[in-house]
């Protein structure tokens, strides 16, 4: 009996594997299938470094080529500032009206050409490219192998940084999509108000949605009935600023500056946003100050145990854009995981979120400081409804809101797309 061949994927993004959770996710559940797994991505942040090979040392069946933009020699300086060249006058090409595939490509990703040569080098079957600037990649590589291509959109990408038609982000990002999106073969999405914004653009494509769940963290233990301690609040992402609702916990602690709370937050901070951050903190009308706690990052497969030790997890989301309000982000399914009641400003995606699923946590108007405080004042008042929000929240990461209940609707899109 001959052996079915393998078949082999090849994933693409621009950046860190450290921050492109979704990738790892897909790698993971196709190598656990029988999927020959191949990564192209870069680095540029020194800290994140450690945190990408420990994701590869965990996945050691994977192959991948890695460029490390970080290194100091002269050869990578070099290239670094002849590729940075390439892209700018690419972009202005673009927007004064000149269209190419050499000038898309390289708008949107300084490192196209290194991650296109490896990408068909990798002699894959099917090419899945993850955040924008890695979808040119991913198409052109699969039509030079004359093999099927898929794209993962977690974001609504025009309008990711802005909605003004103008902003040239916005304009870039748009020619990508429009030239783009139609030769693909799936598309993924992370949340139902983001597919249904590409339904609209791209009515014939194939969209599913994807949502941005973890794996069950077995060594997470049920939440239990906490006696005489502060309510501790969580709030992470993989840097800490300033733009991300953050202004709405602080001024909901004035509110309850009578009570026993703490706000962790954890991230990446640089000087200057400390900076900013310590001079909002010192003007805070509250009596302890000491109880805003600020933790440097922690690898992915830890930080529903680090979490796991707080009461409420925030998702402050503010809105800013179009795709901020349609995102719905993996923060609140690590909360799930660690077992956290949830409690998330009233985007569309969020609000959408707990309204399907009430007992898990509880939503705010966006930007209204003291109805943040409100909910939190009753969870306060009411540590019964604390308790049963955490243990709804622990339960229905483990019963269905988590990516081993998702992954198999990834893995029914890449077996079709290579089925036909």
């Amino acid at each position: 009996m001959t052996a079915i061949p393998t078949k082999k994927i090849c994933l693409v993004t621009p950046g860190h594997l450290a921050s492109n959770p979704r990738l790892v996710k897909e790698a993971q559940a196709l190598a656990a299938n029988g999927y020959a797994v191949h990564l192209v991505f870069t680095q540029y942040v020194d800290y994140l470094i450690d945190f990408d090979n420990h994701i590869l040392n965990n996945n050691p069946s994977w192959t991948y080529d890695c460029l490390n933009r970080t290194l100091k020699n002269k050869q990578i300086k070099a290239y670094n500032f002849i590729v940075a060249a390439i892209q700018k006058f690419c972009k202005m090409l673009l927007l004064s009206g000149k269209k190419s595939n050499f000038i898309f490509a390289h708008a949107i990703n300084r490192y196209f050409s290194w991650q296109f040569k490896k990408a068909v080098g990798a002699k894959a079957d099917l090419y899945i490219g993850h955040n924008l600037a890695a979808l040119p990649v991913a198409i052109l590589a699969a039509k030079k192998r004359k093999v099927k291509c898929g794209f993962d959109v977690e974001d609504f990408h025009r309008n990711e940084v802005s909605d003004d038609p103008k902003n040239i982000n916005v304009q870039l990002n748009t020619f990508i999509e429009d030239k783009y999106f139609p030769q693909t073969d799936y598309l993924t999405t992370s949340s139902f108000p983001i597919m249904q914004l590409y339904q609209k653009l791209f009515p014939t494509k194939k969209i599913t949605t994807l949502l941005n769940t973890f794996q069950v963290v077995k060594e997470v233990s049920p939440p239990v009935a906490k006696v005489n301690e502060p309510l501790k609040l969580f709030w992470f992402s993989q840097s800490i600023g300033l733009n991300r609702g953050l202004q709405d916990v602080f001024s909901a602690l004035e509110f309850l500056k009578d009570e026993q709370i703490e706000l962790h937050l954890l991230g990446f901070l640089d000087n200057q946003t400390k900076k900013k951050l310590d001079e909002l903190v010192i003007g805070l009308q509250i009596k302890n100050k000491t109880n805003i706690v600020l933790h440097q990052p922690v690898k992915a497969d830890q930080l529903p145990i680090f979490a796991a030790q707080f009461d409420v997890g925030l998702a402050l989301e503010p809105g800013f854009s179009i795709n901020n309000n349609a995102a719905l982000s993996n923060k609140i399914f690590t909360y799930l995981q660690a077992g956290l009641a949830v409690v998330a400003s009233d985007t569309t995606a969020q609000k959408q979120f707990i309204n399907e699923n009430p007992n898990l946590g509880f939503c705010y108007e966006k930007g209204n400081a003291q109805q943040l405080a409100s909910v939190l004042k009753r969870l306060i008042d009411q540590p019964e409804l604390l308790l049963q929000t955490k243990q709804a929240a622990y339960h229905a990461a483990r019963l269905n809101l988590n990516w081993e209940t998702e992954s198999i609707k990834f893995l029914n899109v890449v077996e079709e797309t290579l089925s036909n």
